[in-house]
């Protein structure tokens, strides 16, 4: 099976690589930046932007995780750029290649604006938070359209945090371990026919609010918490707006500005 990486060189990607390594399965790792190869993996230099680099990238590939792109606020243009154009780019070399399982990165962003509360689906409907959080929004969209039209299966992960410690004490909540990601991704990338779905990207933390139904219904299973974290976090407990919505204190960021 091989497998191709966008973003590859990423926080992300870096940290799924080890963790997908297996016999019989080969990854090839596409970004702008040449990311350290291991194992048996195929390195490519390009960009998500670049029809010619993505249909290069999308040859003899059997499954696609997408996680190349702005990972954090930036202008609109720049947003839609590389977050949306680059992803259509992405779908439509995948599409053309016979590509049957893509997996894309989206955000706890793309629902910023829903409320916080015990066991939050999966497949809420998009509330963003920021230009990022729209443009994750638009790629589960292009997700569920290219999924609907070419038949691809086509899994988002609404990811919240996915780092090697949590963030913050908002982190506790919004983490994904390593270790758990590695799991989950696996898991997207092997579970039969699983069509079109939403699913969140945590661990199965004591402060979860987020629904964990949807990707263990694809054979996920956490064994992390980030409660282990809890007593080196600093700072106050967030308050307000940042308290009750998914989205914490980006639903407050300035729009279009990096943080």
């Amino acid at each position: 099976m091989r497998v191709l990486i966008t973003g590859g060189a990423g926080i992300v990607g870096t940290l799924l690589r080890p963790r997908l390594r297996q016999d019989g399965r080969v990854l090839r790792l596409l970004d702008l930046t040449t990311p350290e190869p291991g194992g048996n993996d195929e390195i490519l230099t390009g960009s998500v932007t670049d029809p010619e680099a993505m249909a290069a990238a999308c040859a003899g590939v059997d499954a696609l995780i997408h996680l190349g792109g702005r990972s954090r606020e930036a202008s609109w243009e720049d947003t839609v750029d590389v977050n949306i154009n680059g992803t259509h780019t992405v779908l439509e070399a995948a599409r053309q290649a016979g590509v049957g399982r893509i997996v894309l990165a989206s955000s706890n962003h793309a629902a910023g604006f829903r409320e916080l509360g015990e066991n939050l689906p999966a497949d809420s409907a998009p509330r963003p938070d920021t230009y990022y959080g729209v443009s994750k929004a638009v790629i589960e969209s292009l997700g569920s359209l290219y999924h609907s039209r070419f038949g691809m299966d086509v899994i988002c992960v609404r990811i919240g945090s996915c780092f090697e410690r949590p963030p913050g004490i908002r982190g506790l909540a919004t983490w994904l371990s390593p270790d758990d990601a590695g799991r989950l991704f696996d898991a997207c990338l092997t579970f039969p026919s699983p069509g079109y779905r939403v699913i969140w990207g945590v661990s199965d933390n004591t402060r979860r609010v987020y629904s964990l139904a949807e990707a263990e219904a694809l054979g996920y299973r956490s064994q992390d918490d980030a409660e282990k974290f809890a007593a080196e976090m600093t700072g106050p407990a967030p308050t307000g707006i940042a308290a009750k919505f998914v989205g914490g204190p980006f639903c407050t960021a300035p729009l279009g500005v990096p943080n």
